[in-house]
């Protein structure tokens, strides 16, 4: 087994990223503290060619050395905003024909591996503050909620794995879809 080089990936530029189609994802950060979990997001987000990325409340945002440490250049390619109440841009982006979707333990949470999006659909993806999680007054106005199971002793996951999951959960089922042969 032998690594693949860098010209052996095919990595598109930036400038052919920003032309190229995306996940019919936005991903919203609803005051996310951690500088390296905004990072994670958006290094993830253009892993899996993320439509955009919502910045809300005090979440950090590019230009910063913590983001940029663990994003990697992704700063660059994501394209990304910055509003300053949470539930401003979900209703925002229900206007835009999005379907809220919170990323949360709640009651009449839907497992991740049951949820399955269509194409047909644009999807926001809400993931809460490190501590206190999704804003009640998101949580009182998202369509859906899914809930990555879990089987240990803690009760939640670090938000840029749980970022991760979820959009290789939506990639999976969004892009293979296109590409699965006909029965």
């Amino acid at each position: 087994m032998q690594k693949l080089s860098m010209e052996e990936l095919q990595r598109p530029s930036v400038e052919t990223f920003k032309a190229q189609d995306k996940l019919p994802v936005a991903l919203v950060l609803d005051n996310v503290r951690s500088m390296h979990n905004v990072g994670s997001a958006f290094r993830t987000s253009d892993a899996f060619a993320v439509e955009r990325i919502i910045l809300c409340g005090i979440t950090g945002r590019p230009p910063h050395r913590e983001i940029e440490k663990t994003a990697l250049g992704a700063t660059q390619s994501v394209t990304w905003s910055h509003v300053g109440d949470t539930s401003a841009a979900v209703r925002d982006l229900r206007k835009e024909g999005y379907r809220i979707v919170a990323v949360e333990q709640a009651k009449g949470s839907i497992p991740l591996q049951q949820f399955k999006p269509t194409e047909t659909e644009k999807y926001a993806l809400v993931f809460g503050n490190e501590v206190h999680g999704v804003s009640d007054d998101v949580m009182a106005n998202v369509d859906a909620c899914i809930e990555i199971p879990q089987s240990g002793t803690k009760h939640s996951l670090n938000i840029a794995v749980s970022i991760g999951i979820v959009l290789w959960s939506f990639y999976a089922e969004l892009h293979f879809q296109k590409s699965a042969p006909v029965k």
